[in-house]
């Protein structure tokens, strides 16, 4: 899972979120995650990263940060990592964020997958992605699929599909993924119709995130039909058939 390309830190965004978490600490909290970064300056390997990675939560709570999709826990972790990943400048980084996340929790795991798109701005991290993608945690998939950028500007377009099927899958809400409408196509239409079909032949409800996957006008006319029969039929879940989108048959 290693990858020979150095992982590019987005230093500005780091600097940014640094300040954000900053402004909401005060009191013990901050005096701790002050005292937290210094340890890691002094120490910066895994095996300290990983003893203040853990408190994080105890430490500091759980709050959501202001105007960010992070908690106050999960973007500790996230900016520990980075300092770590900054204190080494060459193919070390791969390697440690690897074991950050094979040592963490699934909390550990979230935080590094959400901060990805900052951790690694050309993709050096795409193997240990798909790996993760592979999980059974809907906390760990979540931070992966959800708005996260990583997958749209790094995956490739069977991986892409894959991981929006799999989210699917997870009753995920698919409106939170990053660059999805540009992935849409022909071939995800064909993907995420299968696996619609699939669940009505087993008796199973209609998974209400298939229909954001779908490339509307793309779709060919005894699709359209098909879908149709479907939603006569009490089949389709309410308000999933597109009210914009005529149905020529009708």
């Amino acid at each position: 899972m290693n990858s020979p390309t150095t992982l590019q830190l987005g230093s500005d965004r780091i600097a940014d979120l640094h300040q954000a978490l900053r402004d909401e600490l005060t009191g013990p909290a901050l005096a701790w995650w002050h005292q937290a970064r210094e340890r890691l300056a002094a120490q910066p390997d895994i095996q300290a990263l990983m003893r203040l990675s853990g408190p994080c939560r105890r430490q500091i709570g759980d709050a959501p940060v202001a105007g960010l999709p992070w908690t106050r826990a999960a973007l500790a972790r996230a900016l520990l990592l980075a300092q770590a990943l900054e204190a080494d400048a060459g193919p070390g980084r791969a390697t440690l964020l690897q074991r950050y996340f094979e040592w963490g929790d699934d909390q550990e795991k979230a935080a590094a997958l959400r901060a990805l798109d900052w951790l690694d701005g050309q993709g050096a991290s795409l193997e240990l992605a798909l790996f993760a993608g592979r999980t059974n945690s809907c906390e760990v998939f979540a931070a992966l699929a959800l708005d996260n950028p990583y997958p749209a500007r790094h995956y490739p377009e069977r991986a892409f599909h894959l991981l929006m099927l799999k989210g699917v899958g997870m009753d995920l809400d698919l409106r939170h993924v990053q660059g999805l409408a540009p992935r849409r196509g022909r071939e995800l239409n064909q993907l995420a119709l299968d696996m619609l079909e699939e669940r009505l032949a087993a008796d199973r409800p209609a998974p209400p995130g298939i229909s954001h996957l779908l490339a509307w006008p793309l779709l060919e006319p005894e699709e359209l039909q098909r879908l149709d029969a479907h939603h006569r039929q009490g089949r389709l879940p309410s308000g999933w058939l597109p009210g914009e989108l005529p149905l020529q048959h009708r």
